[in-house]
């Protein structure tokens, strides 16, 4: 099964209480995510254990610039979201490398899958 990482202390808290339900990556995922695949929504650093979340179901992939994210989609992102340069910004410390505004993203909608 496929997994959807996330790195970030911010994000537990989140994905735990439902807040988060998409994940702006770098790059086109569509052949990676595909809508209505399972996959686990896993935290933890690369090349260190990760801890299994939940399962979930993938709803969308929206594959666009950075620059044409809409507020909505950003919003999915990150409640906290306003624009898409504060979010580009946000990547560059996640890529560890510059992120421009026509760079293409996917923006991948998942909902948690009850057991």
């Amino acid at each position: 099964m496929k997994a959807l990482n996330f790195y970030s202390t911010v994000y537990q808290a989140n994905l735990l209480a439902a807040e988060k339900r998409c994940t702006i990556r770098l790059g086109d995922k569509r052949d990676k995510y595909r809508e209505g695949d399972l996959v686990w929504v896993t935290y933890g650093n690369r090349y260190e254990p990760r801890q299994k979340l939940f399962t979930a179901v993938i709803d969308r992939v929206v594959v666009k610039r950075l620059g044409d994210l809409t507020t909505e989609e950003l919003r999915a992102e990150d409640a906290n979201l306003k624009d898409p340069a504060e979010l580009a910004r946000f990547l560059e410390r996640i890529y560890d490398r510059p992120v421009a505004m026509d760079e293409t993203v996917s923006a991948i909608f998942f909902s948690r899958v009850l057991e």
